[in-house]
């Protein structure tokens, strides 16, 4: 029999953290809660997280400092970031710091129950392609190691957030395909975050400040205007 997934909820309404925890273990996952940001981080820091439902308003540290320290983490966790916080900005920034999905407050059970399911296959479906593709990817002075999730330039490593390096490795296996951000925000996000399509600019500007050697005029991450971006075809130009 499986071991069950572990989802940690860092919560302080104890109702509706009650609610998560038994509709996910309902779903069969060995949910797990902590009431303020504190515990949040130590239980963070412990490990075996397989996906973080994460309130922004906590008492102690707050949810994007905790999601800021997920995202530092040498492992990739999902996080569904839950918060009566609905503003544009509180979404944005959310997501920004690497929160996969955002709720706002009242929510769905049944919605969150099913995204975290659909988070949860993704991540799944993401580490059984890294081991599919095993083999180093090597274009011109970069080389992408998708097992120990490295990156290097010049035999240089260079330091990348997960989400980084996910959108480098999508990026990296489909040379000269145009992408829509819209495409990015599904394909490496895993949700169509509409309105949120400025997060994909963001984290290719970032990229392009690491990986290319004038980020002033890119030669592996190119814009195709009006369309998106795409990976330059061909190896890289050294």
């Amino acid at each position: 029999m499986d071991t069950p997934k572990r989802i940690l909820i860092v919560e302080d309404d104890d109702d509706i953290a009650e609610l998560l925890r038994m509709h996910l273990s309902d779903e069969g996952y060995d949910a797990v809660r902590v009431a303020d940001g504190t515990q949040g981080m130590a239980a963070l820091g412990q490990g075996g997280w397989h996906a973080l439902v994460l309130d922004l308003m906590l008492p102690g540290v707050d949810g994007l400092e905790i999601c800021r320290r997920a995202r530092a983490m040498a492992y990739y966790i999902p996080i569904i970031v839950t918060s009566a916080r609905s503003s544009e900005v509180h979404r944005i920034l959310g997501l920004e710091l690497g929160a996969d999905d955002y709720l706002a407050k009242p929510f769905s059970m049944l919605e969150l129950v099913a995204r975290v399911r659909a988070l949860l296959r993704r991540s799944d479906a993401l580490a059984r392609n890294a081991r599919l593709d095993a083999g180093v990817l090597v274009l011109g002075g970069l080389s992408i190691d998708p097992i120990a999730r490295e990156v290097r330039l010049d035999e240089q490593p260079v330091e990348l957030t997960p989400r980084e390096f996910d959108l480098l490795h999508f990026f990296a296996r489909h040379p000269g395909r145009v992408f829509s951000r819209l495409d990015l925000l599904n394909q490496v996000w895993g949700y169509r975050h509409d309105g949120y399509e400025h997060t994909v600019n963001t984290h290719i500007n970032r990229l392009r400040m690491k990986i290319e050697r004038n980020p002033s005029e890119p030669r592996l991450i190119l814009t195709v205007w009006g369309r998106g971006y795409k990976w330059a075809e061909g190896p890289a130009p050294c």
